[in-house]
């Protein structure tokens, strides 16, 4: 099961109002529970085979769209969003520094943040160049896929 299908399903899911559904495969198994409805909060639970469990985590790399700003002066920004639902760091490590922060100079390829998915930890990276404006989620904080995470000045 890919990526894409389990977000469709989560999407499916909380829109419909169910309040838990559970998926088997050979592959996987995913149960999935919607907290308080008046919250919007999904709690998304996959166990993975042991085998596939101690292999690295992927890295995912993050997708750069224009941001449509309506302020002339961040017409040139670039927002980067989040690849992926799950919960996102700003560092490696409780004892480690912060990957970037704002005013940050960030080359193609930097890690920017961790989003931390099925107990995975996906480093993601930036597609551009340029310098942090402005960090638009909360470290340890839920984000969804497609959600903001940074803004970029290209120039």
């Amino acid at each position: 099961m890919e990526l894409k299908d389990i977000q469709s399903l989560i999407k499916f899911v909380t829109k419909s109002g169910a309040s838990e559904v559970k998926l088997e495969t050979e592959e996987v198994k995913i149960t999935i529970r919607t907290g308080d409805h008046n919250k919007g909060e999904t709690t998304f639970i996959q166990q993975m085979p042991q085998m596939a469990a101690s292999a690295p985590a992927p890295v995912a790399a993050a997708p750069v769209v224009e941001a449509p700003v309506e302020a002339k002066e961040e017409s040139n920004l670039i927002t980067i969003k989040s690849p992926i639902i799950g919960t996102f760091y700003r560092k490696p490590s409780p004892d480690k520094p912060m990957f970037v922060e704002v005013g940050s100079v960030i080359g193609q390829g930097d890690v920017l943040c961790v989003i931390e998915a099925m107990k995975l930890f996906n480093e993601i990276e930036s597609e551009v160049s340029g310098k942090i404006v402005k960090i638009l989620v909360d470290d340890a904080s839920p984000v969804e896929f497609d959600q903001p995470l940074f803004l970029v000045d290209p120039s």
